[in-house]
């Protein structure tokens, strides 16, 4: 049986942890798939339990120096603790500060060393120990990440300290390695607390949930928990109150705002039958709800669970970015070792650059002696080369983007589809339920009847059919509050339409033809073809011959449709119309929208190889369908765009879901895409231009290994702060 896990990973401090831990669970045999997402600290697996068990998973992280949990609470515990070492080092880096002041401008102060071994220790190996403690385990395991660049960093500067006061000619660095360790427990904690804003969209989802619900019990009104909740409990929502979970509506009118779901901000009217969405607010009216989902059945469940598998998710581009991280820290440690040996056997080239660079940077001191210049160089350089920036470039990214989307109904399945969707060149429009609205509406309609009463007979007798187009009549005249006609005799006749009497006359419902025995036969002619060249049924009362009224009945177009268009020309998007229905129809709705190019009486399972033919012919293609019948069009595309309606919503059919079935997401989505995969690319670009700039300046000596070790922290802090900065985008 094949199991999806999701996982809490513990110890893991850089993008090249995450990268090991993934190596260690897609190395399980029986491991399918998997993604360890730094910016989460969270491992997404799947795998075949008749092959492996969970426990075997966890036991090769294990070897690999890391663990996991499952947890729910891990990353607030993670965030507290780094706040309580954080404010225990705060008290260390008073005298650390006053010391290292003093001593890069050459001035000394009593008892200084054994101070600073003193206070850099405690920093160090007292307040730092779960850094040295992963950095021995990721070395017994073959694991090289950012906790051993730290630990050689601060544990080189310390012994500096300890050998000078056993005699040796070298400088005391150690208020070097106790500072380092401070701002890389500094930045972690900035960097939590970042990564905890990026999933906020999640924890805000987590909010809207109602607690507690009352039902109706023998009669009497009873208050409990929504957990305790049954399918077919009757609830009563009063207004101001959220609806407890998912239900249909047995009594009451009211409107509800359902921006949480839907994106958008105008309430929408519901009335009996109407179904309704937990967590969604109840603005007027009373209602009586009867309870049709519950638990991880619920649309919240259902959209809180797609937020997390896309955030869990990775875009291609990463792929590149962990390939580089994977040598990443080898590379830094060997080119840290050249460093020292350069400054260590060439210290006279070495001095005359130090020289040079005391001229105008404070803390280069040129009367360092070789040894004390080959660590200063080398440690600065160790603690720059942080490849953290590169590992959360491109999933805090994905998260914040994935929760601006479900703001705005837009929800995404996974992150290919972010880099994939600002590639798309053309877009596959079915038309029922998409470019129309998927419903019949009586659009127009002509009464010839003497009396004015034609569409009231009409409305009567399609009162007793069952018929779709039927039901738009019924529909428009109840609306109406039109009081129907009794009918005797109602009958279907096979082939031609339905018939009834009423008031001792007998009419017949069916399609308009040519023996027409109206006066006005040629004025009713016109206004048929018209009817019909508008892509609509036209349906006729008759009495005997004689037309009394005529009804234009068709899926009317979204209002948004048209403009929706046009922006996608304005992108340079060719937009195409597949549809099931007969040609003429089909040109009909689209030349209202605009669309030029129509294939018409195309069946549901031909549609992916007009879809596998456009692809051939090098289009990137997204397909728009309503998720259910076009699932194979929408799978074989290149980007399959589901629309949805509340409740109905088909989450498991397209990579991307439109909420509310508006068009106009569909343009958002394609910013929205645009606007990430931009964001990523800033950030990767000033982890990896960071690294170009940094890592010389440091090798030569010019860089202060403290204010290397804050640049680093700051470049993450950076990265995710301009990840964040995507929350802020119009759509």
């Amino acid at each position: 049986m094949i199991k999806k896990e999701e996982a809490n990973v513990n110890g893991m401090s850089c993008a090249a942890c995450a990268v090991a831990v993934k190596k260690a669970i897609e190395n399980t045999s029986g491991v399918i798939s998997v993604n360890v997402n730094l910016a989460t600290n969270k491992a997404t697996f799947t795998y075949d339990q008749s092959v492996t068990s969970l426990e075997n998973i966890f036991k090769n992280v294990e070897k690999a120096g890391y663990s996991l949990s499952i947890e729910k609470e891990e990353g607030l515990n993670e965030l507290k603790t780094s706040k309580r070492r954080l404010i225990l080092s705060i008290f260390l880096l008073i005298p650390l500060t006053v010391i290292m002041a003093f001593s890069m401008f050459g001035k000394m102060v009593p008892f200084m060393d054994f101070l600073d071994l003193m206070f850099s220790g405690l920093m160090i190996f007292v307040i730092g120990f779960p850094v040295l403690n992963r950095a021995f385990k990721a070395l017994i395991h073959g694991s090289l990440n950012m906790d051993i660049l730290i630990a050689i960093g601060t544990s080189a500067s310390y012994l500096t300290g300890v050998t000078k006061i056993f005699g040796l000619q070298i400088t005391n660095f150690s208020y070097v390695g106790g500072m380092i360790m401070f701002f890389h427990l500094f930045g972690k904690h900035l960097e939590t607390l970042a990564k905890g804003r990026t999933t906020q969209a999640i924890k805000s989802l987590l909010e809207i949930s109602a607690k507690n619900a009352r039902i109706i019990v023998d009669g009497k009104e009873v208050e409990v928990q929504v957990s305790q909740l049954d399918i077919e409990d009757i609830m009563i929502i009063k207004p101001g109150e959220r609806i407890p979970t998912d239900g249909i509506i047995i009594e009451g009118t009211t409107t509800l705002d359902e921006s949480m779901a839907t994106g958008e901000s105008l309430p929408v009217s519901k009335s009996v039958g109407d179904e309704v969405i937990g967590g969604t607010i109840n603005q007027l009216g009373s209602i009586k709800v009867k309870v049709t989902k519950i638990g991880s059945d619920t649309f919240l469940s259902q959209l809180i669970k797609l937020v997390y598998d896309a955030q869990s998710s990775k875009v291609p581009v990463q792929e590149f970015a962990d390939k580089v991280i994977s040598y990443f820290v080898p590379t830094v440690l060997l080119i840290s070792l050249l460093v020292f040996l350069f400054w260590f056997f060439f210290p006279d080239v070495g001095r005359a650059i130090t020289v040079w660079g005391s001229s105008f940077i404070p803390w280069i001191n040129p009367d360092l002696n070789q040894t004390s210049q080959a660590i200063f160089a080398s440690v600065a350089t160790l603690v720059i080369a942080c490849p953290c920036a590169l590992g959360l470039a491109t999933p805090t990214a994905l998260i914040v983007s994935s929760g601006l989307g479900a703001r705005n109904g837009i929800l995404i399945r996974n992150g290919t589809v972010i880099q994939t969707m600002k590639d798309v060149n053309t877009i596959v429009f079915d038309k029922t339920g998409t470019i129309t609205y998927g419903k019949p509406e009586l659009i127009e309609l002509y009464d010839f009847s003497p009396d004015g009463s034609g569409f009231r007979i009409l409305f009567s007798i399609e009162k007793l059919s069952e018929h779709p187009i039927a039901k738009a009549i019924v529909r428009k005249g109840e609306n109406e509050g039109i009081n129907p006609f009794f009918v005797e005799g109602f009958a279907a006749i096979p082939g031609i339409g339905i018939k009834g009497r009423v008031n001792g006359k007998e009419y017949i419902v069916k399609k308009p033809d040519k023996n027409i025995s109206n006066k006005d036969r040629e004025e009713i002619s016109k206004i048929i073809e018209k009817i019909e060249s508008a892509g609509e049924t036209a349906l006729a009362l008759f009495q005997e011959e004689n037309i009394l009224c005529i009804a234009g009945v068709g899926d009317r177009i979204k209002k948004e449709a048209k403009e929706v268009i046009e922006k996608l020309k304005s992108l340079h998007i060719a937009p195409i119309m597949l549809t099931g229905d007969n040609e003429r129809t089909a040109k009909s709705i689209a030349k209202k929208v605009g669309i030029d190019i129509v294939k018409a009486e195309v069946l549901p399972k031909d549609k992916l190889q007009v879809i596998k033919s456009l692809q051939k012919e090098g289009n990137i293609i997204a397909f728009v369908g309503d998720g259910i019948n076009d699932a194979p069009a929408i799978k074989q595309a290149n980007v399959g765009i589901a629309m949805g309606t509340g409740t109905d919503i088909a989450i498991e059919a397209g990579d991307i879901v439109i909420v509310s079935g508006n068009l106009d997401n569909i343009i958002k989505a394609i910013n929205l895409s645009l606007k990430t995969f931009k964001k990523i690319k800033e950030n990767l670009f000033w982890a990896f231009f960071y690294n170009i700039i940094a890592i010389p300046v440091a090798t030569v000596g010019f860089l202060h290994p403290v204010i290397a070790e804050i640049a680093m922290a700051l470049s993450s802090i950076n990265v995710v702060t301009n990840s964040l900065r995507l929350n802020k985008l119009k759509l």
